[in-house]
């Protein structure tokens, strides 16, 4: 019997040596309302002031984009990740992912088409520099789309291409990209040149002249700007660069004439345009806290560490709330995480900390991320939540002081907005002004900071703005004019939804995407 009984034990540990035990998954608990809060404690006054302080001091010397400043300010934000130990993102080192950016001047020159020529300036706009003679095309909307296409069965490899601003409608007036009364992408102020550009490199053409009379005035504007104060402008690094000018609507109609029809032209395009260029020495700076259950899926907390440094007169640019607001209260959010997930709290999700750089150059150092080289792929990216400029209280604005603006927070995903609006009754109160969120808004600020460039990657977005004011862009936008107490309560508030969309169990849905 005990032969017995030793080999049924020997038996039974050999069966149970082949099993695989199975691995524990870590699991967050989701904190309560109170938990939460108290997490969300951490984020103070006192803090976000100590950090303002230094960061928007004369030493950072207006953290101009790739400016010793600006290097300044990156090395406090390195220091700060690594003192927590908050791991570096993917694809960096020592937190900083290289952008490469191109400081070019005022470009000089003209076009001529046959024996007319076109002035820089005042026929027509670039900064783009080329020199050489090119065929024509004239490509009418320059449009190219799966639906509908100017380049159908147009040759223009190694051609400058024409094309003019607007969209096709249908015989009942609607738009025959959206089929609706509303106008697509094509014809957004913002993005109706990029898109050209896009669509005329992809078919092998080496020039874009777009005829567009509300982006020539724009244009035309800063382009004497740079003139009178003999300045450039900065710009991502490219191999292969395609010459785009704007040209003035009255100009061109004796070349292309009016009909929106693509054809050939039976002439040529003499280029001569110079500009000098310099490379630009600068970062972003990315870190991230790993997610507990679902970690190959990103939130992108962002702002912009730049600003714009010093001006004619030797005063420095401090850009305590543009965008020193921003960034201080990125670092709090981070402590604030940390502390959640210390604690098996969350975050579900990864949370990335991107500050970005050349944002008051053009939203370049997100561009680069968003369209060159994300750090993590888009497509797991699930929400981006922008701050830019939450220190202070827009003068125009009446009614309650404890304010924020809100942008975007609907126009990719209902569930966003509402969760947005959720967290905000549940734990901040502030008033959630959505005045600049209005798609008829002038002032366009959905389109002027770095969360656009993730909006256009069709990732959900909420960006958090107090508005402009006085010392906007001036030297007197300096630490001593934030609203601490309201600059607490708006990073908690981005804490609380940022906590929310990281813990939450499925994704924001996207259920408004972009038309085409």
């Amino acid at each position: 019997m005990k032969k017995a009984v030793v080999a049924l034990i020997f038996v039974s540990a050999i069966l149970f040596s082949c099993q695989t035990t199975p691995e524990k998954t870590a699991v967050v608990l989701l904190p309560s309302d109170q938990e939460q809060a108290d997490l969300a404690s951490r984020i103070t006054e006192e803090d976000l002031k100590t950090h303002l302080y230094t960061y928007a001091s004369d030493a950072f010397e207006g953290r101009e984009t790739g400016t010793p400043g600006q290097k300044k300010a990156v090395a406090y934000l390195t220091s700060f990740y690594d003192s927590l130990g908050i791991a570096m993102a993917q694809g960096t080192e020592n937190y900083i992912q290289k952008v490469p950016v191109t400081y070019t001047t005022a470009p000089e020159g003209s076009l001529t088409f046959g024996d007319q020529a076109f002035t820089i300036g005042e026929d027509f706009v670039t900064f783009s520099a080329a020199n050489g003679s090119f065929a024509i095309v004239y490509v009418g909307y320059g449009i190219d789309t799966e639906a509908y296409s100017n380049y159908t069965d147009l040759d223009v490899t190694g051609k400058v291409v024409i094309a003019i601003a607007g969209e096709p409608k249908n015989e009942d007036g609607t738009y025959l990209l959206t089929q609706t009364s509303e106008y697509s992408k094509w014809s957004n102020t913002s993005e109706a040149l990029p898109k050209r550009v896009e669509a005329a490199k992809k078919h092998g053409a080496v020039g874009l002249i777009f005829v567009d009379a509300t982006n020539f005035e724009r244009y035309a504007r800063y382009y004497a700007y740079m003139k009178r104060n003999n300045s450039g402008q900065m710009r991502l690094s490219e191999e292969e660069t395609l010459f785009s000018a704007i040209m003035h609507t009255e100009k061109a109609s004796a070349i292309i004439g009016s009909s929106p029809e693509p054809a050939a032209l039976d002439q040529t395009i003499t280029i001569a345009i110079d500009g000098g260029s310099e490379v630009v020495d600068t970062e972003n700076v990315a870190a991230i806290i790993e997610g507990i259950e679902k970690p190959d899926e990103y939130v992108i907390i962002s702002s912009h560490l730049d600003h714009i440094g010093i001006d004619a007169e030797g005063r420095i640019n401090n850009g305590a709330d543009d965008d020193g607001s921003g960034t201080v209260a990125m670092l709090e959010l981070a402590d604030a995480l940390l502390a959640a997930k210390k604690e098996g709290k969350g975050p579900r999700r990864s949370v990335v900390f991107l500050h970005v750089t050349g944002e008051e150059k053009g939203l370049l150092g997100s561009e680069y991320y968003a369209d060159r080289e994300p750090l993590y792929p888009l497509a797991k990216t699930v929400t981006n939540l922008n701050i830019d400029m939450i220190g202070r209280i827009d003068p125009n604005r009446e009614g309650d002081r404890n304010y924020i603006y809100l942008i975007g927070s609907d126009k990719l995903s209902t569930e966003l907005h509402e969760l947005s609006e959720d967290v905000n009754e549940k734990f901040t109160q502030i008033e959630l002004d959505y005045t600049y969120n209005d798609e008829n808004d002038p002032n366009r600020f959905y389109y002027r900071s770095d969360h656009y460039n993730f909006a256009k990657n069709n990732i959900p977005i909420i960006f958090y703005f107090n508005g402009t004011h006085d010392d906007y862009h001036a030297h007197t936008d300096t630490p001593d004019k934030i609203n601490y107490d309201l600059l607490e309560n708006r990073t908690r508030l981005v804490f609380h939804t940022l906590l929310e969309v990281a813990n939450r169990e499925n994704r924001p849905v996207v259920d408004k995407a972009p038309k085409e």
